[in-house]
């Protein structure tokens, strides 16, 4: 009975680092679906399926929070940080559905380059949650986390520059509408990783 008791923390350490890397495959589908509109439906798909297979990790995750009577982090950062994680692919499938939905025909140079910071950044969570396990990689988590930082304010330039180009150069009205909805979630992608960058910083400084 008292091996049940025993903190599982590898096991928690590894749901983090599967989760990052399926935010990842979201972010580059997501990207492809920029490059190349002729297999849209497909790639909306896709993000959909990998939404589907991390909400699998969060439920085994929090599951196993609740079942656990010893965790290696803090119970609260734990659950925030997996939330958090998971809210990463949540808006990349509203954006993949949003597209679909509004029938956008083709996207802006700038709608690629807010996915490619998407990317950018998921690419950044998963490293900084995979170097977690251990407090000896603290420095190098928080340098990771200053460029998870840094890539969410050039996400905000991006959207303000193609804000300001949209609402100036766009003559049709229901297409700034569309385009703006999709500015707005892709660059809330960034927001959310930089979330999860805040949450590991507080879990650096707590175990410091």
């Amino acid at each position: 009975m008292f091996g049940r008791l025993m903190p599982n923390e590898g096991k928690f350490f590894d749901l983090f680092v599967q989760h990052a890397d399926l935010c990842v495959k979201g972010a580059k589908e997501m990207v492809a679906l920029m490059t190349n509109f002729d297999d849209l439906e497909n790639r909306v798909h896709a993000i959909e399926s990998i939404e589907k297979q991390a909400d699998k990790v969060t439920y085994e995750t929090l599951d196993m929070l609740h079942k656990t009577f010893i965790t290696p982090l803090d119970r609260d950062d734990i659950h925030k940080l997996i939330t958090k994680q998971d809210d990463i692919l949540d808006l990349l499938e509203d954006a993949g559905q949003t597209i679909s939905l509004y029938d956008i025909k083709a996207v802006t140079p700038e709608a690629k380059r807010l996915a490619e910071l998407c990317l950018s950044c998921t690419e950044k969570v998963k490293t900084a949650v995979g170097l977690l396990h251990s407090m000896d990689n603290s420095g190098q988590i928080l340098s990771v986390c200053e460029e998870i930082d840094r890539l969410e304010s050039d996400a905000d330039h991006v959207m303000r520059a193609a804000m300001s180009k949209l609402f100036r150069d766009e003559p049709d009205v229901r297409n700034l509408i569309k385009l703006k909805a999709i500015y707005e979630i892709l660059e809330t992608v960034t927001d959310r990783c930089e979330d999860v960058a805040n949450i590991i910083e507080g879990i650096i400084v707590e175990n410091a």
